[in-house]
């Protein structure tokens, strides 16, 4: 199919400008001056009034992740459909290895949940729960053979997935290496087992004491520790997920006026919602919102540092770190021990619209909202030029978006696998219009899902395009 979308206003890295943009079949074929496009032989699909901005690549998923005795309660397709209803084409979910299993069992293992199920187009980053010589090797076949150039460590979760130093250093030097990204969940776990453990015998279970046992003191002693193991690997390229206090921004902030490619993301999460009005909530309810790193406390300058550090660059990346539980029999597996509570919310489908958000009221402007959900991951992670930009070649993945829309968020109206939403009542002055997916429009102006199971395709990636 030809379609030319006409009328509406581009926005790209270098800002907004007026364009038509002609899709042929999956890609984007040419993008014309207004109304310098084909008149005949193609169809139009007036953008009138409306941004033309690149699919979402939200960098950090997790779909079906076993974790806390149960399971993340979106799977690939109900997690991928959610995705694509809220302006996010690509996903980048991890594949898990686990302490003594075999890493391309693991990557197997999630070819086989995700294959023929997803709406959207996916790529994998590698879990190492087991740093020895068996999994260093398979690194490099994983970056040779399988398009998995990035892996996460976790300095967290000791007796699950946690790495120690001498582990980490080992697989940084590898991924230095062979080019590969270390992506490093940055918490000291061992320190945080105490105080867990010392708030339990006094009798403080209730949820907000997840995030009261993990100060920011130790989000950042353990990035910054990451961020010197990494310079010992002679720079390995380190990137720190779901980043959410000032203390742990100030060492990526430091070690980037270095000159080091080292890079962080954070989550629509941590710019909005806070310790004392979401974990704090009566009763249980706080529930929802626990996950790790923690909501912090509106009493300290987090969010606005937060929305600072994606402005100048020393937080590259906004991901979800889209983990759902229900609160029915997954999330109430803690009341009485906030440390069983699974950790994770779900988001998939709001961050495009969160980040708006973050336009109007004046503190993103249009070209860096797109390079934070789009052509910055993709460059991130190996997927640029084919996604996160509108160009010709690259893949017809396009949002048109109404900035004069508005987007009211409830579990009444979203599409994730959840019963409760994390931003119940949020309101957005802006909204997702229509979605396509390598061409095919998958959601349309009505709110129409016109996608299926099966349209998404696995992405082999290549190395990071944002290396200094």
């Amino acid at each position: 199919m030809t379609l030319l979308i006409t009328g509406g206003t581009v926005v790209g890295p270098a800002g907004p400008y007026a364009a038509d943009v002609l899709v042929d079949g999956e890609t984007i074929a040419a993008i014309f001056a207004p109304g310098r496009g084909p008149a005949e032989g193609v169809e139009t699909l007036d953008a009138t009034g409306k941004y033309v901005i690149p699919g979402g690549v939200d960098a950090h998923t997790h779909m079906e992740l076993p974790f806390g005795g149960t399971f993340a309660s979106d799977t690939f397709d109900t997690g991928t459909r959610a995705a694509a209803h809220g302006g996010t084409t690509t996903i980048i979910d991890f594949a898990v290895q686990r302490t003594g299993e075999v890493v391309q069992d693991g990557l197997a293992a999630w070819h086989g949940k995700a294959e023929g199920n997803c709406h959207v187009d996916y790529a994998f980053h590698m879990i190492l729960g087991g740093v020895d010589d068996d999994s260093l090797k398979a690194m490099d076949q994983l970056v040779t053979d399988e398009g998995i150039s990035s892996f996460k460590l976790f300095m967290a979760y000791p007796g699950v997935f946690y790495s120690d130093d001498g582990q980490i250093l080992r697989a940084m030097q590898k991924a230095r290496e062979n080019g590969s990204m270390i992506m490093m969940h940055a918490e000291n776990g061992i320190a945080i087992d105490v105080l867990v453990q010392q708030a339990l015998s006094r009798g403080e279970t209730d949820p907000i004491h997840h995030g009261i046992t993990r100060p920011t003191q130790l989000e950042a002693e353990a990035t910054s520790r990451a961020i010197w193991l990494a310079d010992v690997a002679k720079d390995c390229p380190l990137y720190i997920v779901h980043l959410s206090a000032s203390q742990a921004l100030e060492q990526v902030a430091a070690a980037r006026n270095q000159g080091r490619n080292v890079f962080a993301e954070t989550c629509p999460q941590y710019l909005y919602l806070t310790l004392e009005d979401q974990l704090g909530a009566p009763g249980f309810e706080g529930a929802k919102w626990v996950c790790s790193t923690p909501l912090r406390s509106r009493h300290e300058p987090h969010r606005a540092d937060l929305w600072r550090g994606l402005r100048t660059n020393d937080l590259a990346v906004v991901s979800t770190d889209h983990c759902p539980f229900c609160m029915k029999d997954q999330k109430e597996l803690g009341v009485g021990d906030f440390s069983k509570i699974p950790n994770g919310i779900g988001g998939v489908e709001h961050r495009v619209d969160l980040l708006y958000q973050g336009v109007v009221d004046g503190k993103l402007s249009l070209a860096r909202w797109v390079e934070t959900i789009a052509t910055t991951p993709a460059r991130m992670f190996g997927l640029y030029p084919r996604k996160g930009v509108i160009a010709p070649g690259s893949d017809a993945d396009i949002v048109l978006y109404d900035p004069n829309g508005r987007t009211r968020i409830s579990v009444e109206t979203h599409h994730m696998n959840m019963d409760h939403s994390a931003w119940e009542g949020y309101e957005i002055a802006g909204k997702v219009d229509t979605v396509l997916s390598r061409g095919t429009v998958v959601v349309d102006s009505a709110g129409n899902y016109h996608g299926r199971k099966g349209h998404g395709q696995f992405l082999r990636r290549g190395l990071s395009d944002y290396l200094v």
